[in-house]
């Protein structure tokens, strides 16, 4: 067999996506094609996810990118080798659904199965883009719901720095861009409305950048934003939230908001090599792709002769591509936990340094 081909099936919230990825004797993985499919566009009238739909849409939406994935990588259903799905963390119900599918194909292929953990599948995913990190690293993992600094010596070799105590980084974007009016997803839009602000307009916390820890705190930033939309007398007028006339005055809270939260990515990453002492640092998750982010730790790191990594930024949302990429990277390191009888155990809250 001169390669394994992995279908990578990811469906923790709100994106179904599908992907198949190549397995070489010797060499890296390479990513064959990928499909996603957003759910944006449904969960913006309620202003969030709604699990129950979330997982209908994924039974919709799988099979169909299942389909395309593999016809546009030339292949067929029964080339695929070892089917690779998201066990956990996420939304119960969603996640259900791509084991569900996972098993069925297990089944009917007679293949093997492998869940993953899904942050293992954004802390990999630098590993698919033109310029790959070397192990060891410190990993900043900056996902929706999470925030975690994490050494990593290899494929499964993870120990946990710090986490957020509250609301993670990209939940402090979110909730702060709802208090604004701001449509769903929040973080985006935020980022948008901040290139036109003044940064240093507002004085919002930092909170826990001197705890003398790795940890982080978000939710005392996003009351911070409320108490300043209190006093503007804006909390909850969208009239007062959609008038042109008061764009600016919110750009600037905008541009405060993501200074603060991208102030204390970037310190608390910088604390957390000087204290390992190494000299790489991937990031990845959906906060990863924010352009401040990015500008400012590539800014930091290179006074200090550090290496950035990053996914490419089509990689950076839950995709399908990182988890068969990370089943890829476990068969390679000689870790995965393969196997070949149906199992619908997903893990909606899973540790990833216990892995």
């Amino acid at each position: 067999m001169s390669e394994r081909l992995i279908l990578g099936i990811e469906s923790s919230c709100d994106e179904t996506g599908l992907a198949l990825v190549a397995l070489p004797q010797t060499g890296a993985p390479r990513l064959l094609s990928h499909a996603l499919h957003s759910q944006i566009d449904m969960h913006q009238a309620y202003g969030g996810v709604v699990p129950e739909l979330a997982s209908r849409d994924h039974i919709r939406r799988v099979v169909p990118l299942a389909r395309q994935v593999l016809s546009e990588s030339g292949k067929c259903m029964a080339d695929v080798d070892v089917v690779a799905y998201t066990r956990g963390p996420g939304l119960a119900g969603a996640l259900l659904v791509g084991a569900g599918v996972a098993c069925a194909l297990g089944a009917a292929l007679s293949k093997p199965l492998l869940g993953v953990h899904h942050l293992e599948g954004h802390l990999l995913s630098p590993f698919l883009s033109a310029d790959p990190p070397e192990f060891p690293f410190v990993a900043l993992l900056v996902s929706g719901g999470h925030t975690q600094l994490m050494r990593v010596d290899g494929v499964g070799r993870y120990e946990l720095l710090g986490e957020t105590v509250d609301d993670a980084a990209g939940e402090a974007f979110d909730k702060s861009a709802k208090l604004m009016g701001l449509p769903y997803p929040g973080g985006p839009h935020l980022s948008r409305l901040a290139s036109s602000g003044n940064p240093g307009a507002f004085d919002l916390p930092r909170p826990m950048l001197h705890s003398g820890n790795l940890d982080f705190s978000f939710a005392g930033l996003k009351t911070a934003v409320r108490t300043h939309l209190v006093r503007l007398g804006w909390l909850d007028q969208a009239d007062q939230l959609a008038d042109p006339a008061n764009a600016p005055v919110l750009a600037d809270l905008a541009a405060s908001t993501q200074t603060a939260i991208v102030e204390v990515l970037v310190k608390k990453s910088l604390a957390a090599l000087k204290s390992t002492g190494l000299k790489r640092v991937v990031v990845a998750g959906g906060v990863g792709a924010n352009k401040l982010l990015r500008e400012q730790l590539d800014r930091s790191c290179a006074k200090r002769g550090i290496r950035v990594h990053y996914p490419e930024l089509h990689l950076c949302t839950d995709n399908g591509a990182m988890i068969a990429l990370a089943a890829a990277m476990r068969l390679q390191a000689g870790q995965a936990n393969l196997t070949t009888e149906p199992t619908f155990d997903v893990k909606p809250r899973w540790d990833l340094s216990a892995i």
